[in-house]
């Protein structure tokens, strides 16, 4: 499954949104890990053996709209993707990307992180 941004997805409500529906499991997903403040699910199009996304459970659209208020939430995503990464048994060895803006990659407006491992990464990533 892919998505494609536009404008009327960047001005999406919490009620549309494809991640929000998915949070409030609305939309099937594998989920891996669940707490109150953020879930963690397969990507439905996996870029590496294994891609989670990790996304909090309340509506901030990108990191951009993200404010000083947000910051325990963020460091709980970052936390969050670390564990989930050693449960995957990824040791040290995966990236940790967040995409902003459709310019950047950012195809769903609910700010997400995705966790890959299980290849090896070059670099520059693209």
């Amino acid at each position: 499954m892919v998505y494609l941004a536009t404008n009327e997805m960047m001005g999406e409500t919490m009620s549309e949104c494809i991640f929000c529906k998915i949070a409030r499991r609305e939309l099937q997903s594998q989920i891996v890990r669940e707490d109150d403040q953020a879930v963690a699910f397969r990507d439905a199009n996996p870029q590496a053996p294994t891609h989670i996304l990790v996304i909090p459970k309340r509506h901030i659209s990108s990191l951009a709209e993200a404010s000083e208020q947000d910051g325990e939430l963020l460091g709980h995503l970052l936390l969050m993707t670390c564990q989930i990464a050693q449960e995957q048994n990824l040791e040290s060895n995966y990236r940790v990307v967040i995409n902003n803006g459709a310019g950047a990659g950012q195809s769903v407006f609910h700010i997400h992180l995705h966790l890959l491992g299980g290849r090896t990464f070059h670099w520059p990533p693209g």
